[in-house]
């Protein structure tokens, strides 16, 4: 009898091949290259309904702003459907649980009005970040081959020791900190994502349909393989 050779499997780059990000932890994202980020989460201010010399001080509030910094700044806003179910899945609990029938009837009542005026159409949310950079230059001295290498094969991609993650990050919380003053100066509300919040900021952005109806969950349950 002939012997079936076996077909070796094909090794298939997985996805983080393709993504810049090479782990996140602290609330930090670091990339690749070593170069670090931290992401801002904002309110918004309705600048139409300000008065005219409200406008004026956002406006000086803002320049002083910009002239603080001496570094780059990525401004994003991102417009998603809004997960109304967990909402509504709470409203069916509070239903059940509520003794007093007449509060359990407008409970009923609240729930399907909710139900059907998001069949009627989706609701979006707005979401406003600063993206606040640090860059040691280190990725320069990399060559094509260095950069290219790190797509092909993410395992061997860039992690920073403790002690120069610790340095960077000391600097990197500078920029932070003026950031935020700068921000808090015109009237904004600026909260720092932490790492689980990164984690299902970067999942849904390459997910988008799938995080609406899989959310991520709590990051300390998964297992990730390398």
């Amino acid at each position: 009898m002939e012997r079936v050779k076996k077909k070796k499997k094909t090794s298939v780059p997985p996805t983080q091949a393709h993504l810049p990000i090479a782990e996140i932890k602290d609330g930090v994202v670091v990339l690749k290259d070593g170069t670090l980020r931290v992401v801002l989460m904002t309110s918004s201010i309705n600048f139409a309904l300000k008065s005219e010399e409200e406008q004026n001080a956002l406006i000086a509030a803002y320049v002083s702003f910009l002239n603080s910094i001496d570094f780059p700044l990525q401004i994003v806003i991102q417009s998603r459907k809004l997960q109304i179910q967990p909402y509504i899945d709470q409203l069916a609990v509070k239903e059940r649980e509520q003794t007093n029938e007449l509060l359990r009837i407008q409970i009923a009542d609240y729930k399907a009005f909710i139900q059907e005026y998001v069949e009627l159409g989706d609701i979006m949310t707005k979401r406003f970040y600063i993206i606040v950079t640090y860059d040691p230059l280190s990725n320069k001295k990399k060559s094509f081959f260095a950069r290219f290498k790190e797509v092909l094969r993410p395992v061997i991609s860039v992690r920073l020791k403790e002690e120069v993650f610790n340095r960077r990050k000391k600097d990197l919380d500078l920029r932070v900190a003026n950031v935020a003053s700068g921000l808090q100066s015109m009237g904004l509300n600026v909260a720092q994502l932490d790492t689980q919040s990164l984690i299902e900021l970067y999942y849904s952005t390459y997910n988008q349909d799938m995080a609406f109806t899989e959310p991520v969950g709590d990051i300390s349950k998964l297992q990730v393989e390398e």
